[in-house]
């Protein structure tokens, strides 16, 4: 078969020098759509050898320069929207709307980051002593490893680029071998504006092997990861092994609050959409929705109404609104998770099983009368199920909410503008909607609390993770 998805070092794409590689499946049909080169250890040196250049490079490129070529580069993504979208719903399977806001998200990013390696600057004030001057400069920290995931396997990517290339870094990249296309259309964009060869590297290959040889390689300055939170502290004790600063967006299982002051069906229609993107495969995703007791039946009844009616099938079909899971392991996961809350005496209000007899589909889930022992209620479904659970004391369902140590996003639904205060301020997470799901968009800066990571992405603070200071005293 056709190898489609080379290594990218130095501006070169190429073939693992091992002759390694994985297939990579459609997860609308289970089928090979690939195959993704490993990097051996010397395609490794080589990106590293390539990063060191392209950091001496790159870093000496003016930041006004450098935002214009990262504005080139999401002008260039946007011009390619349906292809690239395309390639995100084959490998990953969400529908072609989602991929085609996946892609102009990850131009935004781009822009966003553009325009913030403009305004870098360091201050000068004067010291204590007559003639002495204090200059604080900023510099790029250096070389970045970035892991990226499959669930955005472009804008999380996106992100880390865009943040690390404003600051005037290199980067090298270690998207999931399950996507590897996206990644490779968002670094050509990168190259085509203008980004030298040597600054952008990516690379495939087993996860605990090429960030075992990354990570303590003294070309490497800093490490930047999104995913699960037991991956992100294996990655982050082996960077504190060699005192090097990571950045972590690690999973959530946000609690969504629903209160008996609002309109059970307008909200429970929101939610069905907002649980259901991206086939819940979403570390923002609502997951645990507390609904106060003189609501919980209509809110249920419509909330099972709208999973059961939500069209599920290929993401190249335009009528499709959720797509299959990204792999087979989700589909086993999220079996594991129903099957555990039915066992334990979960009532299942529609789907709970898997769909057809081809490729990774599920549908969409809803559970009720859930016992507090379910496994779904502390492990991070990252699927379309939606455990529904009854309150009727705001700060014991708060103390419930709390309770997990994930701290990515919690959303609250009222019309009481007091209660919303209470409860935004009670919820220990990093970010909060009222009335509201969001997404990330790149004027926001988005990071966990608690187990769910520690640093941020976004907002003016893009360029900052990929900084560090230099306090210069002049006489």
């Amino acid at each position: 078969m056709t190898l489609k998805f080379p290594l990218l070092i130095d501006g070169e794409r190429r073939a693992g020098s091992s002759g390694a590689s994985d297939e990579v499946l459609n997860p609308a049909t289970g089928t090979s759509i690939g195959r993704v080169a490993h990097a051996s250890t010397t395609d490794l040196d080589d990106a590293l050898a390539a990063a060191s250049r392209g950091l001496r490079e790159w870093s000496s490129v003016p930041g006004w320069e450098r935002g214009r070529i990262l504005k080139e580069a999401a002008r260039r993504l946007e011009a390619n929207l349906d292809a690239a979208a395309r390639t995100i719903t084959t490998e990953q399977g969400k529908p072609l709307a989602e991929a085609k806001a996946e892609v102009t998200r990850s131009a935004e990013f781009l822009e966003w980051a553009g325009e913030q390696a403009r305004r870098i600057a360091g201050r000068t004030f004067l010291g204590r002593e007559v003639g002495n001057r204090i200059d604080i400069e900023t510099h790029p920290i250096g070389v970045v490893a970035a892991f990226t995931p499959w669930n955005f396997p472009m804008a999380l990517a996106a992100k880390k680029f865009a943040g690390a290339l404003g600051a005037g870094c290199s980067i090298i990249c270690k998207p999931s071998e399950e996507t590897p296309g996206s990644v490779l259309v968002l670094a050509q964009a990168l190259l085509d504006a203008g980004v030298p060869r040597s600054a952008i590297s990516v690379v495939f290959g087993r996860p605990d092997e090429v960030s075992r040889y990354l990570i303590p390689s003294p070309v490497i300055s800093k490490i930047t990861f999104t995913g699960s939170i037991a991956v992100g502290k294996l990655l982050a004790a082996a960077a504190g092994q060699v005192m090097k600063p990571v950045t972590m967006e690690l999973g959530g299982h946000a609690p969504t609050i629903v209160c008996g002051d609002v309109d059970p069906v307008r909200v429970a229609d929101i939610l069905v959409q907002r649980k259901f993107a991206n086939a819940g495969q979403i570390c923002l995703s609502p997951t645990r929705f507390f609904v106060e007791d003189s609501i919980l039946e209509q809110f249920a009844k419509r909330f099972a109404e709208g999973a059961r009616a939500w069209r599920v099938g290929d993401g190249l079909d335009p009528s499709t609104q959720m797509g299959p899971l990204a792999n087979e392991r989700r589909v086993e996961a999220i079996t594991g998770l129903v099957d555990d809350a039915r066992r334990r005496g979960a009532t299942v209000a529609t789907g709970g099983e898997r769909l057809g007899n081809r490729g990774f589909f599920f549908a969409p889930t809803v559970l009720t009368n859930v016992p507090g022992d379910a496994d779904i209620l502390r492990s991070e479904p990252f699927g379309p199920v939606a455990p529904i659970l009854p309150f009727s004391n705001d700060d014991e369902m708060l103390g419930r909410a709390n309770s997990l140590e994930y701290g990515l996003s919690a959303y609250v639904f009222t019309n009481d503008p007091a209660r919303a205060t209470r409860m935004k301020d009670a919820l220990r997470a990093g970010t909060v909607g009222l009335n509201d799901v969001p997404t990330h968009l790149p004027e926001v800066p988005l990071g966990g609390w608690k187990e769910s990571g520690y640093g941020t992405e976004g907002g003016i603070e893009i360029l900052a993770p990929y900084q560090k200071t230099k306090f210069v005293s002049a006489r």
